[in-house]
């Protein structure tokens, strides 16, 4: 799964974001970091599949599916990795 993209949809000043994007990194995950802050589009696609909540991290995978403040075991087993 690591060569498909990953889109982590996030703030800096969220202590979960920084925690699935350590978690990608320690595991080598090649992923997209985009701060819903400094981007409208992303924060509106974050508010429309969290039903009008802008929750972080949302991470977005390339079959689809999307994760909304994720465990790390949620994360490593969807990743094939837990």
């Amino acid at each position: 799964m690591s060569e498909e993209l990953i889109k982590v949809y996030g703030t800096r000043w969220c202590g979960d974001c920084y925690r699935v994007k350590w978690l990608l990194d320690r595991h080598e995950i090649n992923y997209q970091w985009i701060n819903i802050n400094q981007d409208s589009i992303a924060k509106d696609f974050v508010w429309q599949v969290n039903n009008g909540n802008l929750s972080v991290p949302t991470i977005a995978f390339a079959d689809g599916s999307i994760l909304t403040e994720p465990s790390n075991l949620e994360l490593l087993t969807k990743l094939g990795l837990g």
